[in-house]
């Protein structure tokens, strides 16, 4: 346990208890470095990454592109009084990349910049009501958490995940409240093109906002995320995590007219247009392009996800599915005392995956890691299953 951080860390989702179903001190807690596709934890000893920051890295830890970028930008001076020329050069290239966004406005993380999109879609239509199919962050608009005040818990909706004909009726039953539909495009599973279909054509024939929410598939599905790979019309994209290899960065953007939303209501952050995070996803953006990272990630991310589904034809009491996408692997185990085992097995031996949630390759993870990731992997399954 910790002495002076509450819950032990500031980011719930890197909890030991999180990571692994337990505070065993013989697995890691609290790592010292990271490089490419690897860490080390407090204690020196190495791991094979997939957590890879939540996801919120694509390129590897301390990619040499990004890191003289952002050293440049530290050298600059990091922030200052006046808006800073690499956001409009920024915002510039995103809009190029991603023709959805006509406009774009810089926050510090995913979880800010959906609740900037949802405030910005009430400004748009006057309306209040929001429904949602993923998870969208920690803030209050979304959650039904101790704390939450049940008057917001009473604007926002759950909408099923790949249910057209359910989506439909929702849409319909919130009518002239609906100010938004809020979704993640891939759940596991990727989205199904005739639920796709119908809550465009719903929220537009109603008047509502269809917002995509691309924070973990942007720059990995491809560099415009699942809106490019299943050519999705939204009207406002979130984008965070690995749109800057790491650094702290968010956008949300969109169609132009709602855009101009922000003059009529306040989003606006202090740090959000602090230089090093602008100049890392400047250079992320070159590095996805160049090096056509997103075509890296399915190939790679397809070798692993071949092995693990053979590793659970051959463990598949241990390994019960392997779900997700070849970018975004999720792995389920046959019940909480196995989940909890065999990420613990993995950990000892030299992997880090999370358990119950997604686990992603970079750039940094090539044909020989996934190979020995693999080796280590059946080991470890091996390890598990062995009688007491």
């Amino acid at each position: 346990m910790s002495e002076h951080i509450a819950g032990f860390t500031s980011t719930g989702s890197k909890r030991p208890e999180t990571l692994f179903g337990s505070l065993d001190p013989e697995l890691p807690s609290r790592m010292a470095r990271s490089s490419g596709c690897r860490v080390w934890d407090e204690n020196g000893r190495e791991y094979i990454d997939y957590i890879m920051g939540l996801g919120s890295v694509a390129l590897g830890y301390g990619h040499p592109e990004v890191t003289r970028a952002a050293a440049e930008a530290i050298a600059g001076g990091v922030v200052g009084p006046l808006a800073p020329l690499l956001e409009e050069e920024l915002g510039a290239e995103i809009c190029r990349l991603m023709p959805s966004a006509e406009q774009v406005r810089f926050l510090k993380s995913g979880a800010e910049a959906v609740a900037a999109a949802v405030r910005l879609a009430r400004v748009t239509t006057g309306r209040e009501h929001i429904l949602g199919c993923g998870y969208h962050g920690w803030l209050d608009w979304c959650q039904g958490a101790s704390g939450v005040p049940q008057s917001t818990r009473l604007l926002y909706s759950e909408l099923p995940f790949n249910q057209p004909e359910q989506a439909r009726a929702l849409i319909r039953s919130a009518g002239d409240r609906l100010a938004a539909v809020v979704f993640e495009p891939v759940i596991v599973t990727e989205p199904d093109a005739e639920w796709l279909r119908v809550i465009r054509e719903e929220t537009a024939r109603c008047g509502a906002l269809l917002v995509v929410d691309e924070i973990k598939t942007a720059c990995r599905l491809a560099v415009g995320g699942a809106s490019e790979r299943y050519h999705i019309q939204p009207d406002l994209i979130v984008l965070g995590k690995a749109l800057a290899n790491g650094f702290p960065l968010a956008v949300v953007g969109g169609r132009r007219d709602v855009m101009a939303g922000v003059g009529r209501t306040w989003i606006s952050s202090t740090l959000a247009t602090e230089f090093v995070s602008l100049a890392a996803a400047k250079a992320t953006l070159e590095v996805l392009v160049s090096r056509r990272v997103p075509e890296h990630l399915g190939r790679v991310g397809a070798r692993l996800r071949q092995g693990l589904e053979a590793l659970h034809r051959e463990h598949s009491d241990l390994v019960t599915g392997v779900g997700g996408m070849a970018e975004m692997c999720f792995l389920q185990y046959g019940d909480e005392a196995v989940s909890r085992a065999v990420t613990a097995a993995c950990a000892q031996s030299g992997l880090l995956f999370k358990r119950s949630a997604y686990n992603f390759v970079s750039l940094a993870h090539d044909d020989a890691v996934v190979d020995r990731t693999l080796e280590q992997l059946r080991e470890a399954l091996s390890a598990v299953a062995k009688p007491a």
